[in-house]
């Protein structure tokens, strides 16, 4: 008889029970650290602050220097680099190597850099860093391996620039002044050489000091000084005048001879007041004195205006004979250079455009077409055209999205004025490289609008720029103070690419919602006013005896009755800062305003800032979160069916002790809730708090509050924004048999919140019966602010979100009813999974990542299958679920400036790069430099949470590994995850050096080749080689750079080689002498076996014969 244990019964349980698999052996994760690679990618923007600019004519290659240190090479569209200088130094100056592909830069810490971009990325060859005197002014004469350096102190540099090596030859400045003069006469702020004898060098000095140098006699030809100081100076292609420009708007010209006074003196834009007086005029920067063939020349100079009002504009000054035309600028003018056909200077230059850097633009005028247009910029530099506010990337969008915001904004911008001719910045060459998928990048901007881009294969163009603020009225003058300076600036973007239905989040706390529409449509425009308060008491007595007042229900807005709303107003002061247009509105083609929702001020107060937002077409249903409570909107039917606070969403669970609410807020919520009440209002609101305590139990009981909040754990909380919303098919109960339309609620404290969402079926109900929500209250909490939500299915593939596709209503007409689509989950579920395992086991996981940990809990279960602590000292900026190589993963990025990736479902680390410090990004922050004093003795710089919000609003993660971010308030960042787009990243960039031939030098005349009047040659090696003796080492240090290491490496490997080589030439010449050597050996060795051999035969033949036989 067979024996009857305890544990035999346990052990015949379990085998009866269907046992779950394990969630590791059912999914297989392919994603590896070898598929992934961080890199920068391209910039598109206007370079920020930039502060020098230089010009290739033969390359037609533009060069822009920047105040951070950064050098951008455009070319023809495409063709845009950017590389930037090691330290902080700003670039003062460019100079081309004319068509040798490459360039020298001179930066604010005294340094030179010789850069070569004859491959696709430009690299540093050399540096050469000064050590006593500081760089004011370089200058490469033409085909010249000599640049002449002028410094502050007045002394000019020769540097070798094939070796970075100083010449011994040095012209110091009281070597070039008169004798007789006894002050300094100021830094070099020109050097140049005469265009028809090389050996005489222009010097200018800042005083208004002018010297022509002889190089070879080292003596000073010709030394005048003007009366005002010197900006700068230009020569007269024939070499026997210039033009100089000053700091009172005039301008001199000179002759080469010795001549104490100009021969000519003017103010262009002088203008005599009553007294017969010249006003006084701006300084002019910069002139330049241009030849042409064909008729008269060319003065352009830039300032110069006089100082009354109409001289406040900044502007550019063509002067073509007798006619002298005034170009006005919209910002203030860097620099500028004229574009000419020919690059030497003693050639007629035939100048056709002039290429202007101004402050925030670039702009390129036309000098041969009447009227000096301006061209076509086809670059994107006007991406701040109003300040850049937040960013939103989609890549592996919808493919006919790109299209459809192209001909709605082809049709508003057909921009006029311009000129005919080709843009002349043509150098290099790109050609764009088909993609497999289409990039879209959505960019908020201050002025409330955004503009939508195409970033696909690299480039960047404008599609489509939708103007929010058009919506309103305009505003009056702000009487409340405190007001944002720009109310519609835009903070939260969020796009349904498949029914193309657009929420955007504005700074007045308002939130619009448009639809796409082909055709121009006039309708009028529907507007909520859903206030959100949370009151609480100042001076509340926190003790433990204190009695709390009841809690009060649900909070709900909707459409209210005008006359109801009129009589609350008497005990409840409530103002809109902003005005909805009533009425029909004609509204153009493109995204139509479909529904607008308002927070009013309070009692005078301002509303709070909304913080998330969220739609799904496929529900008809908007949510947006704000510092305080959460709002979801049926957008169908255009009602607020929630308006709730934050501690509400918790119900009777709440697990914070919060300040004690003001007793005022019973009366006010409840003139609210008469107000603002929906049909829903009624229906019992609490959900089922039934297994909240049993899930508080095995809660972590450590939390972190907010990066920012300098509260210990056991003070009250005041407030919890809602940061993180989520619509999903999904399960918020153990015993949930199917998944149901929930919308998840992340907070800045942690905690993770659901509401059920009861969806009437489509058709007439949807448009008549109220949908119904029902906050279920707390499921989880981890340690910081949630950041992101993300949906897996069984087999660790990322659920995509329902949603309702796109139809054109113009053909479908009124009658068109939003047909969701199908419930996916069928699809979602793993093939393999039995009927046992789709009773028991789970069937969702769901991807929880705050600021310092990421979970993955398995639905609906709710048992937390994988954690992973991200970051203890620091703190998680941005977080996102991406996919990639069929595979998807989470992805970080840190305040210490770490990019994170990990696996999913297991959550398992595959990489961790240093990618790009936080403080680079600081330029977006209210407060820079912010740092929280209890964490500074730490050596921790931590902002504040408004400004890292900011930053993450800027940074952004897609598909396929892409990201962007907001490099400066000009320009934004492209970078990558991806390995395999690394690899094939050097296909998609544009060459920066193509092969051109030299343009021929101008050909001299018979009688100036008789008379000596030509061109005069100057061998620079004789006089600044060897023979001018060796510089001091202390005046300059050479700094080689990593291609010069190569080289240097090259050259050592080269040389091993060479020896390697040599020694197996004779290693080899040896074998063959021995090879020789032993084959005499063999023949020496076969003779004497054939004369042995003979002597035997001839020995045997002789030896029985007799004497007399022979």
């Amino acid at each position: 008889m067979k024996k009857f244990t305890f544990k035999g019964v346990l052990d015949g349980f379990r085998s009866s029970v269907a046992q779950q698999t394990r969630v590791d052996q059912e999914i297989v994760e392919t994603l590896r650290p070898d598929n992934f690679q961080v890199a920068k990618t391209f910039r598109h923007g206007f370079p920020f602050q930039p502060t020098a600019v230089a010009f290739d004519p033969v390359q037609r290659l533009l060069a822009v220097g920047t105040k951070s240190g950064s050098l951008r090479l455009l070319g023809r569209p495409g063709v845009d680099s950017h590389v930037r200088h090691e330290g902080e130094g700003m670039v003062l100056q460019i100079q081309f190597l004319l068509n040798e592909g490459a360039l020298i830069t001179a930066t604010s810490d005294d340094s030179l850099h010789l850069w070569n971009f004859r491959q696709k990325k430009p690299e540093v060859v050399h540096s050469l860093k000064f050590q006593r005197e500081r760089i004011t002014c370089i200058h490469l004469p033409l085909q010249s391996k000599w640049l002449y350096v002028g410094t502050e102190r007045g002394n000019i540099h020769v540097v070798n620039i094939e070796s970075f090596v100083l010449s011994g030859y040095v012209i110091n400045w009281n070597k070039a002044i008169e004798l007789s003069r006894k002050t300094h006469p100021g830094p070099v702020v020109h050097l140049s050489d005469n265009p028809l004898d090389a050996s005489k060098l222009l010097i200018g000095y800042e005083t208004g000091q002018i010297v022509l140098w002889d190089l070879r006699t080292r003596t000073a030809e010709m030394r005048c000084q003007s009366a005002e100081p010197l900006r700068s100076i230009s020569w007269h292609h024939e070499g026997k005048q210039f033009m100089c420009s000053h700091t009172d708007g005039s301008l001199t010209t000179w002759t080469v001879r010795q001549a104490p006074k100009p021969i000519n003196v003017s103010q262009p834009h002088a203008k005599t007041n009553k007294d017969g007086k010249a006003e006084a005029c701006k300084p002019i920067q910069k002139v330049e004195w241009k030849s042409s063939k064909t008729g008269e020349a060319y003065v352009i100079f830039s300032g110069g205006l006089t100082y009354d009002k109409a001289g406040r504009t900044p502007s550019i000054t063509v002067i073509h004979g007798k006619t002298t035309t005034v170009l006005e600028m919209e910002h203030n003018v860097v620099d500028f250079i004229t574009l000419c056909e020919s690059p030497w200077t003693s050639d007629f230059q035939d100048p056709y455009a002039i290429v202007v850097l101004l402050n925030n633009d670039l702009v390129v005028i036309d000098l041969l077409t009447p009227g000096y247009p301006c061209f076509e910029n086809p670059y994107p530099m006007d991406l701040h055209e109003s300040p850049v506010t937040c960013c939103t990337y989609l890549a592996d969008c919808p493919s006919d999205l790109i299209p459809a915001f192209y001909s709605v904004g082809s049709r508003a911008q057909k921009r006029t004025g311009f000129s005919e001719r080709l843009w002349p910045l043509c150098g290099g060459e790109w050609s764009p490289t088909s993609c497999s998928y289409n990039e879209i990048i959505l960019t908020g901007h201050a002025d409330g609008s955004i503009k939508f881009w195409d970033a696909s294969a690299g480039s960047l163009q404008v599609l489509y720029k939708l103007k929010t603020a058009k919506v309103f009225e305009k505003p009056r003058s702000r009487s409340v103070d405190g007001v944002d300076e720009d109310p519609f600036a835009i903070q939260l973007i969020s796009l349904c690419p498949e029914s193309r239905k657009l929420c955007v989040a504005g700074a007045s706390s308002h939130v619009i919602l448009f639809k796409f529409r082909k055709l121009e449509s006039v309708s009028e425009t529907a507007m909520l006013e859903i206030p959100i308060t949370y009151e609480i008491s100042e001076e509340g007595d926190c003790s433990p005896e204190y009695e709390y007042p009841p809690r009060p229900t649900l909070s709900m807005a909707s459409k209210t009755d005008s006359a109801e709303g009129e009589s609350k107003k008497s005990s409840l002061e409530y103002l809109t800062p902003l005005r909805v247009r009533t009425g029909p509105q004609k509204k153009p083609p493109g995204f139509q305003a479909h529904l607008v929702c308002l927070t009013p001020l309070m009692n005078g107060e301002l509303p709070s800032q909304i913080s998330s937002l969220s739609i799904n077409s496929s529900y008809g249903l908007m949510t947006y979160g704000t510092d305080f409570g959460i709002v979801i909107v049926d957008i169908v039917q255009k009602v607020c069916i929630l308006n709730m606070s934050s501690p509400d969403l918790y119900g009777s669970a709440d697990p914070y002790q919060r300040v004690p609410r003001s007793p005022k807020r019973d009366n006010n919520s409840r003139e609210l809730d008469e107000r603002c009440r929906s049909p829903s209002t009624d229906q019992d609101s609490d959900g089922d708090h039934s297994c909240l305590k049993y899930l508080f139990d095995k809660l972590d009981s450590s939390f972190s509050r907010s990066r920012s909040s300098s509260m210990s754990s056991l003070e009250n909380i005041s407030s919890e924004a809602i940061q993180c919303l989520a619509f999903a098919d999904s399960y918020t109960k153990k015993s949930d048999p199917s998944t149901f339309p929930t919308l998840w609620v992340g907070t800045s404290l942690g905690s993770v919140l659901t509401v059920m969402i009861n969806v009437p079926p489509p058709g007439e109900s949807r448009l008549t019966q109220p949908v119904i929500v029902s906050p279920i209250g707390t499921i989880f909490r981890l340690k910081g602010c949630i950041l992101t939500m993300s949906f897996l299915d069984c087999n660790g593939a990322l659920i995509p979100y329902s949603y309702e596709a796109w139809k054109d209503e113009n053909k479908e007409g009124r009658e068109r009813i939003k047909t969701p689509t199908k419930s996916t989950s069928n699809n979602r579920m793993s093939p393999t999974l039995s009927g046992q395992q789709d009773q028991f086991g789970d069937r969702q996981f769901v991807v929880l990542t705050s600021e310092k940990q990421a979970r993955v809990v398995a639905l609906p279960s709710h048992n937390c299958v994988y954690r992973q602590q991200i970051t203890d000292a620091d703190f998680v900026i941005k977080a996102e679920i991406i996919s990639l190589k069929d595979s998807v993963c989470l992805v970080c990025y840190i305040s210490n400036g770490h990019i994170t990736a990990y696996t999913l479902p297991s959550l398992r680390p595959l990489i961790d790069v240093d990618f790009l410090p936080l403080a680079d990004l600081s330029f977006q922050t209210t407060k820079q430099g912010i740092v929280d004093p209890m964490l500074s003795i730490w050596g921790q710089q931590m902002f504040v949470n408004e400004d890292t919000d900011q930053i993450a609003r800027t940074f952004c993660f897609s598909n396929r590994g892409h990201g962007l971010y907001l490099c400066s308030p000009t320009e934004v960042q492209k970078f990558t995850v991806s390995a395999d787009f690394c690899s094939s990243l050097a296909e998609m960039v544009g060459e920066l050096f193509l092969p051109h031939d030299m343009p021929e030098p101008p050909k001299e005349g018979f009688f100036k080749g008789l008379f000596g009047g030509g061109i005069r040659p100057l061998d620079r090696e004789e006089l600044f080689g060897e023979a001018s003796g060796r510089a001091s080492r202390s005046v300059a240090k050479l700094i080689p750079g990593p291609s010069a290491n190569i080289e240097a490496m090259g050259q050592r490997v080269t040389s091993v080689t060479g020896d390697i080589a040599r020694t197996h030439q004779l290693v080899v010449e040896r074998g063959e002498k021995l090879g020789q050597l032993e084959e005499r050996t063999q023949r020496m060795m076969s003779e004497a076996e054939n004369f042995s051999h003979s002597a035997h035969s001839l020995m045997l033949k002789y030896r029985d014969k007799k004497w007399y036989q022979l």
